[in-house]
């Protein structure tokens, strides 16, 4: 398809693909189930044969989300993963989101490049820390979020209250579109209230294959359920008086949130959620730029950079740069300007990522993730662009809270340590901080949570053979200033003032009654808690 001329046909087309576009993410409390779910979506959608034992991810030889060995040894996400997949005509992108606190910073990213979310709680332990944390950044983007029940498997709280949870801490009004028929720990199947009819579910092969579903009428499932149905309905009726009826504005207004009942591990309830997805889930649309003037989905290609992941490919140790296409056709070959430094270069390898699995990919649209290949210039935030120029909100960095101390465990082995280093910056794996003081021999690393340290020294030892060894700092809190603050704070006690590589003056204290004697005793400083400032250019 020619990007020299916006005709008819190519306008109609580009919004015929946008408008088959699903981009989400799931959003949860570390072992609520989220690459559990994964997998059944995955599996229903028939990208893959069979999903993991429901015995749990640790125990798995393989989960298509995961694939960094720590993710395996431990049973957690760590890094995102972009898988795509077909299902009724409708193109399905799903970000995988790290379900540990620790890796925030990710998930913060992904959800920069969603439409949607989907907000997996677990049915015996509601909302929980993490889930709200992901919760309030979903309500600053604006992102609408579906609500799934996990977990109705095993013995949890009473549906009635989970409810209440939710419309309480949300501030959401829960609009069932399914409702469990069967208490938590006896999960019978579903009343679908868009059809109106019993979908009675018989786990298959252990889980590992899709659930056998088979429906009935409501009078024939009251005589099938007796009272499991009578409950269903009569708690639903509840929700939907109290509330208000299914309404698809309220949703992507984010003043509602269809509710689901499923228990992933068993593919209960799945493809009801695809279903929603597919019906109510808001399409790719115009996306506002740094401005807040929304770029049409006709315009020439534009996207940006919200993760960068090297090591995926152990044979190549290369670097993939994941885009958000926003607008236009994006194809393999065309030559893209980057706006923040105005340089040009030809995606000539571009790739979709399943997991591990990658195929080449000719052409995406808005609402598409491409993976392009060894674009070791690209880091996340950037703005790409064809013919017209375009610059997307930066993704705002967090603020760290741990802080420690890096050195070369072999000297002879600097050069790798240097680059193994400013690699894991690039990707944010962690923030990296320089003072002439301390020289390039002992960077200082900044983290939201001390597990990214640990990936750091995995990293290190494997994928660039510099082991290292780190040692912590008694810093708690990081303020952005300026380079006065520099010989202001140079011999003050639990303080230090150090260059952040994007070119930000942070200072760290120890804690804040030492930051509140710096605010007295130096009232004209710059000191701006980070995530309220924009980042430098």
């Amino acid at each position: 398809m020619s990007q020299d001329v916006l005709t008819p046909a190519r306008i109609s087309a580009i919004h015929k693909e946008a408008g088959r576009r699903r981009t989400f993410a799931v959003i949860s409390h570390p072992d609520a189930g989220k690459s559990t779910l994964t997998e059944a979506l995955a599996l229903h959608a028939k990208v893959i044969g069979t999903a993991g034992a429901s015995s749990g991810k640790a125990n798995r030889k393989e989960t298509v989300s995961d694939w960094m060995q720590m993710e395996k040894d431990r049973g957690i996400s760590i890094s995102s993963a972009a898988l795509q997949f077909s299902y009724r005509d409708t193109v399905i992108n799903l970000l995988d989101t790290p379900g540990h606190a620790d890796f925030s910073e990710d998930t913060y990213r992904v959800l920069a490049a969603v439409d949607c979310a989907v907000m997996l709680v677990d049915a015996a332990k509601g909302l929980e820390t993490q889930t709200m944390k992901l919760f309030e950044v979903c309500k600053q983007r604006n992102l609408p979020i579906i609500t799934v029940i996990n977990k109705w498997d095993r013995p949890g709280l009473d549906a009635l209250a989970l409810m209440d949870e939710i419309t309480e801490r949300t501030g959401l009004q829960p609009m069932p579109l399914t409702w469990a028929v069967g208490i938590s720990g006896d999960f019978r199947g579903v009343w679908d209230l868009r059809n109106d009819r019993f979908a009675r579910f018989q786990r298959n092969n252990a889980g590992a294959q899709i659930a056998i579903t088979e429906y009935f009428t409501p009078e024939e499932a009251a005589e099938d359920q007796g009272s499991n149905w009578s409950d269903a309905v009569d708690e639903a009726g509840l929700v939907v008086e109290s509330n208000l009826e299914f309404d698809v504005e309220a949703f992507h207004a984010g003043q509602a949130t269809p509710i689901l009942f499923s228990s992933a591990a068993l593919n209960f309830g799945v493809k009801e959620l695809l279903d929603a997805l597919v019906d109510f889930a808001p399409p790719a649309a115009p996306r506002p730029d740094i401005d807040g003037n929304p770029r049409p989905v006709e315009s020439p290609f534009s996207g940006f950079v919200f993760k960068v992941q090297a090591g995926m490919n152990k044979a190549h140790r290369d670097h993939v740069a994941f885009i958000r296409v926003c607008s236009g056709v994006f194809e393999r070959g065309m030559v893209v300007t980057q706006t923040r430094t105005g340089k040009s270069f030809a995606t000539k390898y571009a790739q979709q990522v399943f997991g591990r699995e990658r195929e080449v990919i000719d052409e995406a649209y808005p609402g598409d993730v491409v993976g392009l290949v060894n674009a070791s210039s690209l880091r996340v935030g950037d703005s790409l662009f064809l013919d017209e120029a375009v610059e997307y909100p930066a993704i705002p960095l967090f603020a760290p809270e741990h802080f420690q101390v890096a050195r070369s465990k072999d000297p002879s082995k600097f050069k790798q340590f240097r680059r193994g280093i400013e690699q894991l910056e690039h990707e944010g794996v962690i923030q990296l901080l320089r003072s002439d003081l301390r020289g390039d021999q002992a960077p200082v690393l900044a983290a939201v949570g001390p597990m990214q340290f640990e990936v750091v020294e995995d990293r290190m030892a494997h994928d660039f053979s510099a082991p290292m060894r780190l040692e912590r700092l008694p810093y708690s809190l990081a303020r952005i200033t300026t380079a006065d603050a520099m010989p202001a704070l140079a011999n003050v006690p639990g303080a230090e003032v150090l260059l952040r590589s994007d070119g930000e003056y942070l200072a760290l204290f120890n804690d804040v009654w030492a930051l509140r004697r710096i605010e007295k005793n130096h009232p004209d400083l710059t000191l701006v808690p980070i995530g309220t400032h924009n980042p430098a250019k």
